[in-house]
């Protein structure tokens, strides 16, 4: 059985577009990979004072997550409470 670690490592260094045939594009679910549904969205349009907005940002920027998905977060989470 291959180790693999071992055999990432390898990928890491080594050339691996000769293993592509771009004639023949492949879907994830040709792979096996399943992605989870999307719940529908809608864009909408949000006025928020300027020091609500940069505290926003910078607890986005905290968490490593753009501050829009921050206002999600925090709206998901007011709701649910």
């Amino acid at each position: 059985m291959k180790n693999p670690k071992n055999e990432i490592t390898i990928y890491d260094k080594k050339e691996t577009t000769a293993f592509i045939d771009k004639n023949k594009p492949m879907k994830l679910k040709d792979i096996g990979i399943d992605l989870p549904e999307e719940s529908p969205s809608k864009v909408i349009s949000l006025r928020l004072p300027t020091e609500l907005l940069n505290r926003v940002k910078a607890l986005s920027s905290q968490n490593d997550v753009s501050y829009t998905s921050m206002i999600k977060i925090i709206l998901s989470r007011a709701v649910r409470n």
